[in-house]
């Protein structure tokens, strides 16, 4: 398949078209190969406009709403970022084109070693992937100029707030099981302050300060 024809029809049908115009996003939308971090036998799909299953229950954000949520970091090029939710690694590879330092934490092992070998192999060598509970951040490397959250939220965790840089922005997925508002978090003066994005639909967060293992039954 022309994974470069699908890769350009895919930014200027799915994301410009949309309102994403950060262009140093869209560079990077452009060069980052998306079927890379899918399943071999969905591949065929990697450009789609919606997310697609990566195994354990996890899945890749359709690629609009890792665009927008990546332009909603408002990144220059100098920042130390956390990201909460390795999952396919393809998100970790955006963010790592865009700032100078990615911190990310993984809490199904078997995805983060994955996703950390496909980066590796990528020539993203400076990635740190942490096996751990995302909702407690990653305290060693902190405080961190941006937070970006890839998983539904029921209330912005206290640890990651803590671990934000005062004038740091987090973006976050906050609402319920199969609903969720994506939320951009500004901290001043030790305070923050929310706005909405737009609406969407992630997987739950699920840790000691999130969603319980068995969410879906409850």
């Amino acid at each position: 398949m022309d994974y470069k024809r699908l890769r350009q029809g895919m930014v200027k049908d799915q994301l410009i078209a949309r309102g994403i115009s950060d262009e140093r996003v869209l560079a990077v939308f452009y060069k980052v190969e998306r079927e890379k971090f899918v399943p071999s036998d969905l591949r065929k799909d990697a450009y789609g406009d919606f997310p697609l299953s990566i195994g354990e229950g996890q899945t890749i954000s359709q690629p609009y709403m890792v665009a927008l949520m990546t332009q909603s970091l408002e990144l220059k090029g100098c920042e130390r970022v956390l990201e909460i939710g390795t999952g396919s690694g393809y998100q970790t590879a955006i963010l790592t084109e865009l700032s100078e330092e990615v911190y990310s934490v993984e809490r199904i092992k078997s995805l983060a070693q994955k996703a950390e070998s496909l980066l590796k192999k990528l020539g993203y060598s400076k990635v740190k992937i942490f096996v751990s509970d995302g909702t407690k951040g990653w305290e060693k490397f902190s405080p961190y100029d941006r937070i970006l959250v890839t998983a539904g939220a029921k209330q912005v965790p206290q640890p990651l707030v803590n671990q934000l840089k005062d004038e740091g922005v987090m973006v976050i997925p906050v609402g319920s099981i199969y609903s969720q508002e994506l939320k951009v978090i500004r901290k001043k003066k030790g305070r923050v302050r929310s706005t909405t994005v737009e609406r969407c639909v992630f997987v739950p967060l699920i840790g000691k300060y999130g969603w319980s293992e068995n969410v879906g039954a409850e």
